[in-house]
């Protein structure tokens, strides 16, 4: 068989990361070296020169998460928004003009809005779910990338990514898409026509709470060598210890991903049945409006639950501070259950702003635990 039709488990232990040649370690070395010994005056040893430029175990890490994307070349970055700033950096100029999610991560609405904008990128909010909206918003202005998370951070709206790839191809734009909720487990955008990935690998990707980094994932080969380029020059690049870890925990990303998947469709159904619980918003859901676009494009439907609490903004953030399992804390994808109210929190940066939250809003990541303790702790802490 060949490497590219090895399945996900495979690519996630092997891809990028051969035994070493030098001792025959299993597992990729930390290369904790910021320069390499030249065999001569501008001679690299194969390529090697200085640690912001390519260092082993990055290396390793980029070549991993370009083969769970199905991409051509991937960058593993210190954190999401080095990420995203760096492909913003990359593929706009001064005057140029991004559509955005309505309710996007409150980190890229804050880039956009407080970086992105006085650069002279300007964006435009539309629900990534709704087609026609997000074609009008591309009519109204040229533009030049469509940028959209599926599910979104944090309303789970679902966007139907074959169907923006049209949208945005046709007006000679790229499609973006922030893979970071699903994962490259539950959902591979690149295959579906979207241009670039962008991962928070923070989450679900280092899996464990115990790394910052971001990546992002190419589509063609022209364009790689453009974030390459920027990637270097710009300089925010993944540690050799951090992209060790976000390798290891790419090695369970899929048996995690399906205990994550288990967790939250159990707690998706009881919320739905409590009577402190106005809405409950979960893809995996068949009420949910992009349940039949998430079926189509992922494999299950991921680990994130919100919900909206019947009794207003108060009721929500007591729910948030009752929970004993649950631990109150911002970010998600980790093994333990988080729970967070993100207009405070998360989400703050949006307050007044479009994309602005509900104020009863509570999203929960949900973790690998006994998922019967999950919810005798969500029981208690709505009462």
């Amino acid at each position: 068989m060949s490497e590219q039709h090895r399945g996900f488990e495979t690519q996630a232990i092997h891809a990028g990361q051969e035994p070493d040649p030098a001792t025959g370690a299993v597992i990729t070395p930390i290369f904790a070296t910021s320069t390499y010994a030249q065999d001569g005056v501008g001679r690299p040893r194969q390529g090697y020169e200085y640690s912001r430029t390519q260092n082993p175990t990055r290396g390793a890490l980029e070549e991993c998460l370009t083969a769970l994307e199905q991409g051509v070349r991937g960058f593993a970055f210190a954190s999401g928004m080095a990420a995203e700033d760096t492909l913003l950096r990359t593929v706009c100029r001064p005057g140029d003009h991004v559509v955005i999610p309505n309710d996007a991560y409150g980190g890229t609405y804050r880039l956009f809005s407080k970086v992105a904008q006085p650069w002279g990128v300007e964006h435009t909010p539309a629900h990534v779910s709704d087609v026609t909206a997000v074609r009008a918003a591309v009519q109204a202005r040229p533009t030049s990338v469509v940028w959209v998370e599926t599910p979104t951070n944090p309303l789970l709206s679902v966007a139907d990514i074959a169907a923006l790839a049209d949208v945005a191809h046709e007006a000679g734009a790229l499609l973006v898409v922030d893979n970071t909720f699903a994962s490259p487990y539950l959902q591979q955008p690149l295959t579906l026509g979207a241009d670039v990935v962008v991962h928070s690998t923070t989450k679900y990707c280092g899996g464990h709470s115990d790394v910052v980094g971001g990546a992002l994932v190419a589509a063609d080969a022209e364009l790689g060598e453009r974030l390459a380029f920027h990637q270097n020059s710009m300089g925010a690049v993944a540690g050799p210890f951090d992209s060790w870890l976000v390798l290891r925990g790419l090695k369970t990303l899929a048996v995690r991903m399906e205990r994550h998947c288990d967790n939250a469709e159990r707690i998706a159904s009881f919320l739905q049945a409590h009577p402190k619980v106005r809405q409950v918003l979960y893809p995996g859901l068949p009420e949910h409006a992009g349940h039949e676009v998430a079926a189509k494009q992922m494999r299950r439907y991921g680990g994130i639950v919100s919900f909206r609490h019947a009794d207003g903004a108060a009721a929500a953030a007591e729910v948030c501070e009752r929970t004993r399992v649950f631990t109150l804390a911002e970010s998600l994808g980790g093994i333990e259950s988080l729970i967070e109210h993100p207009g405070r929190m998360t989400h703050a940066s949006a307050a007044g702003s479009p994309l602005e939250v509900p104020d009863d809003l509570v999203r929960l990541s949900v973790g690998i635990e006994t998922v019967d303790d999950l919810l005798e702790d969500l029981a208690q802490a709505l009462g």
